[in-house]
């Protein structure tokens, strides 16, 4: 039958129908800010749609709520701080739950970054509750969803990537342990000023070290940068323990 529902990709047993969800999905949202935390939270449990939410503050808390909660998507505010190491995070951690970024800037750095740390819905600061059902039910179906801007923000993104030329093969994308050291520091929203602080270096030395891991990874951006070093396989559990 046409109309027959089916059962969504995320392996949890939701049965997606033409119009989405059958059945009120499991979420996980994580924000910082405790009054737009909770009043979404609040929110969100008074739709139909949603069943159960639970809630985190960062992604220390997140990661320990994912060890006995298996939802079917988790929500995160890009409005939190290091929200691009967390969503790295929650995607080490559970890598089969689509992640939908909130409150998401549009512009180039920031949509690429989260694409690449593996965010599989974007949810403008514009959005509405509508928008977040939709963008939801959509993820859930294993889909991409995003607007057309951020649509059209990605396609330029990989044009411009696959006119580049080929990377040498001698390891130009290669780390040195302190260029890992303050990498991990950028995406904890640290300035050059407090790197060179906490590392106990001369501030000049953080830009050196910034310069370099940007052409090692050939971006422009330090989140982009911290995007391109998950995406080389560094697990994010382990930029959250060491």
């Amino acid at each position: 039958m046409d109309d027959e529902p089916v059962v969504s990709g995320n392996g949890n047993g939701i049965r997606v129908g033409p119009l989405g969800p059958l059945a009120p999905m499991s979420l996980l949202l994580v924000d910082d800010t405790n009054l737009a935390r909770e009043g979404l939270a609040d929110l969100l449990r008074r739709t139909g749609w949603v069943g159960q939410v639970r809630t985190a503050a960062d992604a220390a808390a997140a990661l320990r709520c994912l060890g006995a909660f298996s939802p079917d998507a988790i929500l995160l505010s890009m409005a939190s701080h290091g929200g691009l190491w967390t969503l790295a995070a929650l995607r080490g951690t559970a890598p089969a739950t689509p992640v939908v970024v909130l409150a998401v800037a549009e512009t180039e750095g920031e949509i690429v970054a989260c694409a690449e740390a593996g965010a599989a819905g974007f949810l403008p600061r514009y959005g509405t509750l509508d928008d977040l059902e939709s963008t939801v039910a959509g993820v859930v179906r294993g889909e991409a969803m995003c607007s057309p801007r951020v649509a059209g923000l990605l396609l330029r993104r990989i044009t411009a990537m696959a006119a580049r030329p080929a990377a040498p093969a001698h390891g130009e994308g290669h780390l040195t342990p302190r260029e890992r050291e303050v990498l991990l520091l950028i995406e904890q929203g640290m300035t050059n000023k407090q790197i060179a602080l906490d590392l106990g270096i001369e501030v000049r030395t953080v830009k050196n070290h910034v310069h370099n891991l940007l052409e090692k990874l050939r971006v422009r951006h330090r989140g982009e940068a911290a995007a391109r070093l998950r995406s080389a396989r560094v697990p994010a559990f382990e930029l959250l323990t060491d």
